[in-house]
């Protein structure tokens, strides 16, 4: 049945995940982007390492129950393989995997927001979770449903690398 724009809204929304700090700690690595210049393939390179966050992973298995979950994140399209092996190894949901472009620094509500609409086209999406507060109010004005994921340790540097340097 098609909906809105030619949306599928017989089909399952899509609950929206980010990774860092939303179901992916990475404390352990924020010393790479407190250096000058910032060491990203150290910052990248660590993420396989990354504990899980509880209350992230937890939403994410429950919102399978009766969503398709999709991750959206803006790590380098480089390191896709490490990620889906990190999601495999914590055991949450398959889905398909939005990663930002090798050489797109735009930041991340930007490269984020369009990906959310362009999923909207084609089916509903029940809500977004992300930790990053700029990209969760331009999704909210955008009219999108978003749960903001509060249960990680906030870190200037992460939110610094996401909104002006466009690297996550």
């Amino acid at each position: 049945m098609s909906g809105i724009g030619g949306r599928d809204d017989s089909a399952r929304p899509i609950a929206v995940f980010d990774l860092d700090n939303t179901l992916a700690d990475t404390a352990h690595r924020q010393h790479f982007l407190q250096r000058r210049p910032k060491d990203w393939d150290g910052f990248f390179g660590a993420a396989p390492a990354d504990p899980p966050l509880a209350e992230g992973v937890e939403l994410a298995r429950r919102s399978a129950r009766d969503c398709e979950v999709v991750y959206l994140t803006g790590r380098p399209e480089r390191y896709r393989r490490d990620t889906l092996d990190w999601l495999a190894a914590h055991e949450l949901p398959a889905g398909d995997l939005y990663m930002r472009g090798d050489a797109d620094r735009r930041p991340a509500r930007f490269t984020k927001l369009a990906t959310l609409r362009r999923l909207a086209r084609g089916r509903a999406v029940r809500f977004l979770v992300d930790d990053d507060t700029v990209v969760c109010d331009d999704a909210e004005r955008a009219g999108f449903t978003v749960v903001r994921a509060r249960w990680a340790e906030d870190s200037a540097a992460l939110r610094e690398a996401q909104e002006k340097e466009g690297r996550t």
